[in-house]
């Protein structure tokens, strides 16, 4: 495993100096590192490489609701500038355009909502599609030969799954409940990982690096967590048993910035954080090779860009199980039946 581990990386390593040369030596001389935040950022197209002056992209589709105008969708090739392909208020298209900072506005100040597909819900879109085929295919085989030993996709997943199960649902939710939040707490982990590791093939979209989409995974935790709440975790909360009522007036302001904010928050920035850090360092060892111009440079960074992605790899599993634990620990905590004496 190792060993594909490390070949995958090679690869990628190759990919990524490849797709950053063309674009890096096409780009603004005075600007040779920008193409790290380009990469890393969200945007309403889908950019591979730029070979001299032809640009390899996907327009993704500008949906646009007014209510004055009502359903609109466009191509976000008609925002650009088609030789440099670069977006602003120059090349508006029918009242809206799109600015420096990647945000679609409206000319005239029009109030509208954006429901563009960008590239981060498109990738959004394509982990989802890989991790129900995986899933299913996994049920396929279970369904077509109960009993029998896991082929395929089954053999994959299930390891995983009993993992998740026995290491992070069981000890950390007990015996009595563990079996209802199994199910989310597999979804969050296959979507968490698939993401990372999607994330780091060339051109990939930085979809767990979004603190959008990692908010979107601590809010659900949130929820779950204090919904299932039962009176022991709300007392917990509010009346702490054996505190003294002089202190309450201190302790449950805490606990409630515990419950509702710093717990959930540090689900977000975690993620967020790990994965973007990651992607940043891969293109900065990269950029690095344009900076100095030099062989001795480029062979040293490429090294750190294999050495890199191994770590890349790990984190990328790394990240989802610490995501999936702390879930299932604030959960368990939520849904715990104590004893007072």
């Amino acid at each position: 495993m190792v060993r594909k581990f490390l070949y995958l990386s090679v690869l990628l390593s190759v990919f990524w100096i490849g797709f950053s040369n063309v674009a890096v030596a096409s780009g603004d001389e005075d600007d040779k590192t920008g193409f790290i935040m380009h990469h890393v950022k969200d945007s309403h197209e889908w950019h591979f490489a730029t070979f001299g002056h032809t640009h390899v992209t996907l327009p993704l589709p500008v949906i646009i609701y007014s209510s004055d105008r009502g359903l609109e969708i466009y191509k976000s090739s008609q925002f650009q500038n088609p030789e440099t392909h670069l977006f602003g208020e120059d090349y508006a298209h029918n009242g809206y355009f799109i600015d420096e900072h990647d945000h679609l506005q409206s000319v005239d100040g029009r109030s509208f909502v954006d429901l563009s597909i960008t590239k981060n819900v498109a990738m959004l879109f394509i982990v989802l599609a890989v991790v129900l085929w995986i899933i299913l295919s996994a049920a396929s085989h279970y369904k077509k030969s109960p009993g029998t030993a896991p082929k395929g996709a089954a053999s994959f997943i299930e390891p995983i799954v009993v993992f998740v199960r026995d290491e992070i649902a069981l000890p950390n939710i007990g015996h009595h409940k563990y079996k209802n939040f199994t199910p989310y707490l597999l979804t969050i982990f296959f979507f968490i990982w698939f993401g990372n590791l999607l994330g780091l093939f060339p051109g990939a979209a930085n979809l767990t690096g979004n603190i959008a989409v990692t908010a979107v995974l601590a809010i659900f935790t949130l929820f779950v967590t204090n919904l299932n709440g039962n009176k022991d975790y709300w007392k917990h909360i509010f009346a702490t048993p054996g505190v003294p009522k002089a202190l309450l007036p201190i302790l449950v302001p805490v606990e409630i910035l515990g419950a509702f904010i710093t717990k959930p928050a540090a689900l977000m920035i975690r993620l967020f954080v790990a994965i973007t850090a990651g992607h940043i360092v891969i293109l900065s060892f990269i950029g690095l090779i344009f900076v100095f111009e030099s062989y001795a440079v480029g062979l040293a960074s490429t090294i750190m860009v294999v050495f890199i992605n191994v770590i890349e790899l790990l984190v990328a599993t790394i990240q989802a199980y610490v995501f999936t634990l702390f879930s299932a620990m604030y959960i368990g905590q939520a849904v715990a039946e104590h004893e007072h004496h």
